[in-house]
């Protein structure tokens, strides 16, 4: 048997369209395994006395989990699902905290289509923002992606 693919192609990503994920609530399992597998144990993350006694008062999942979040989501919308040929570019900005407990919606923009020297593909640039439960930006992305025709 061979494996369908659902994802969008090149030339369904038309400039101005705008997908909505579900949503994922970030728990201390989450930040705690991400501390894991990356090494990062920054008392930001890990440590609840010491962010008792930090501006932000409680600790915060890592701006990268975040980011990993953001592109789970994403791929569980299935417009990636077997048609995106690879990442080529991520830019990060990191504009708000997220919390244990925050629950991120992420929003994707098609940003803008571009030809590929190669006929079987074109690049697509996404805007990309995830939002707290409140709709406060807490990170804006722009991905691009080569993309299968």
């Amino acid at each position: 048997m061979t494996y369908t693919t659902r994802g969008l192609r090149y030339g369904d990503f038309e400039p101005g369209r705008t997908f909505y994920t579900a949503r994922r609530t970030l728990t201390e399992a989450d930040v705690t395994a991400f501390a894991g597998i990356s090494g990062d144990f920054n008392p930001l993350h890990t440590d609840a006395v010491f962010m008792a006694e930090h501006p932000l008062g409680k600790r915060i999942a890592h701006g990268m989990l975040s980011m990993s979040v953001a592109t789970g989501l994403a791929n569980q919308l299935g417009i990636f699902d077997g048609t995106t040929i690879a990442l080529l570019e991520m830019h990060i900005k990191f504009t708000g905290a997220v919390f244990f407990q925050d629950t991120v919606q992420l929003e994707i923009t098609v940003k803008e289509r571009k030809e590929s020297t190669k006929p079987d593909r074109g690049i697509v640039i996404f805007d990309c923002t995830l939002r707290n439960q409140e709709g406060g930006v807490v990170l804006q992305s722009e991905w691009t992606c080569l993309m299968r025709r």
